[in-house]
C-alpha cells in the first residue's frame, strides 16, 4: 500500500428490496433456493450455526470487511442496519482470533437484527446460545480482536466463497446460509415455488417405494453410459 488505509470507510447508501420479496423467503429451505439458482448460492460449508435449533432466519444483507484480528467493521455496520437484517462480515477466513463474541451478539438481538454471518470465528458459545441471535461461523476460539482497522462497510465483499452486496438477500438454516443476489431475487422466487413443487412430488414417490428417479433411470439406459 502506497498510504495506510483510513481506519474505517462506510458506504451506508443502498437499493433495499422490496420487504415483501424478501418475506416471500421466510422459511424457505436452503437447499430448495440453491435448487433455485442453478445449483449455486451457498457459502462454504464450514459456516456453520452455533446454534442448529436457532439457525433459520431471512433478512437484507449488510456487508463489512474486517481485518484479521480486528472487528472495528462490525460495529460500523451495526451503526448502519436496520431491524431485520443480516450482517455478513467478511474476515479474511482468519483462524487465530474471534471476531464477534456472546455481548456483541446480545447487541446485536437487542437492536432486532435478524442474524450475524462471518467466514471468520466467534467466542463465548454458550452465551451467543443464551443471546438468542443466529450466528454463523467457522468456529469457536477464545482469542478477543482489537478495534483498529482498517475495514469497510457497505462494499461487496466476499465470504465463504460467494460474493455478496448489501441489499442482496440472505436465508440460513441448520444445513448452511445461502446468498440471493437483488438482481435475480424475482426469478429467484418464482422458480422457488417450482422446486418446492418438484420436491413435494419426488418426497410423494420416496414415501411410494420409488427407488430411482426416472431421469437417473433414463440416463443410465441412455448411449451416453458405456457398460463394459
Amino acid at each position: 500500500m502506497l498510504d495506510d488505509p483510513p481506519l474505517l470507510t462506510i458506504k451506508a447508501g443502498f437499493h433495499r428490496p422490496d420487504p415483501a420479496k424478501v418475506a416471500a423467503l421466510k422459511g424457505a429451505q436452503t437447499s430448495h433456493l440453491v435448487d433455485a439458482m442453478d445449483g449455486r448460492g451457498a457459502l462454504d460449508w464450514t459456516i456453520k450455526p452455533c446454534d442448529p435449533e436457532n439457525a433459520s432466519f431471512v433478512g437484507v444483507a449488510v456487508t463489512c470487511h474486517a481485518y484479521p484480528a480486528d472487528n472495528l467493521a462490525l460495529f460500523g455496520a451495526m451503526e448502519i442496519a436496520r431491524p431485520g437484517d443480516v450482517i455478513m462480515c467478511a474476515n479474511d477466513s482468519y483462524r487465530l482470533t474471534a471476531l464477534v463474541g456472546d455481548l456483541v451478539a446480545g447487541m446485536m438481538k437487542n437492536a432486532g437484527l435478524a442474524a450475524l454471518v462471518t467466514d471468520g470465528l466467534a467466542r463465548d458459545r454458550v452465551g451467543i446460545v443464551a443471546a438468542g441471535l443466529p450466528l454463523f461461523c467457522a468456529g469457536i476460539v477464545p482469542n478477543s480482536p482489537a478495534k483498529n482497522g482498517p475495514g469497510s462497510v457497505g462494499l461487496p465483499v466476499t465470504i465463504g466463497g460467494v460474493p455478496v452486496s448489501s441489499g442482496d438477500v440472505i436465508v440460513g438454516d441448520a444445513d448452511g446460509v445461502v446468498v440471493v443476489p437483488q438482481a435475480i431475487l424475482d426469478a429467484t422466487i418464482k422458480r422457488l415455488a417450482e422446486v418446492r413443487a418438484a420436491e413435494t412430488k419426488a418426497e410423494a414417490a420416496v414415501k411410494g417405494g420409488a427407488k430411482m428417479t426416472a431421469s437417473a433411470a433414463a440416463l443410465l439406459k441412455s448411449p451416453r453410459v458405456l457398460r463394459l
